[in-house]
């Protein structure tokens, strides 16, 4: 039988990322995300829902968001769900929480955007932000409006 565990969320960070590091050396960021929803109800009104999602990344992966994320900033988010599970020694009652450990991240907010800035994008065992990224408008004689298709693209 075959398994499996992925996530894939975008949404905006709800709190700037809290940088931790083991007594071995290896870095722990954890932050939360939003992430929007828009649908109708039965009335055929619009409602917006809003899930909030704790993620924790570890080594360089946390280390990168914290240094080009802060709350607000659009990222995508790559990993997977894990539970933890614990006593709580006020009330002895068990406790359990869902997050997810991330894999990847693509930072999505540009730096000059007031939502915390951010880098295009993290690969895992990257030494920086780099690649992914949305290359910048084609300035040419041709005027560009949304919704048209560039005759440049060879497909």
């Amino acid at each position: 039988m075959a398994y499996l565990n992925k996530v894939f969320l975008i949404g905006n960070l709800t709190r700037d990322p809290e940088l931790r590091v083991t007594p071995k050396g290896t870095a722990i960021c954890q932050f939360g995300i939003a992430v929007n929803r828009q649908f109708k109800d039965d009335s055929g009104a619009m409602r917006d829902e809003t899930t909030f999602v704790d993620i924790e990344a570890w080594s360089k992966q946390g280390e990168l968001v914290a240094k080009y994320l802060s709350k607000g900033s659009l990222a995508m988010v790559e990993g997977r769900l894990k539970l933890d599970q614990w006593d709580d020694k006020t009330s002895g009652q068990k406790r359990s929480k869902l997050k997810v450990v991330l894999d990847n991240v693509q930072f999505l907010s540009s730096r000059g955007s007031g939502a915390g800035g951010g880098a295009p994008a993290a690969e895992e065992g990257s030494e920086g932000p780099g690649g992914g990224s949305v290359p910048p408008p084609r300035s040419g004689n041709k005027p560009s409006a949304p919704g048209n298709i560039d005759e440049d693209v060879p497909f």
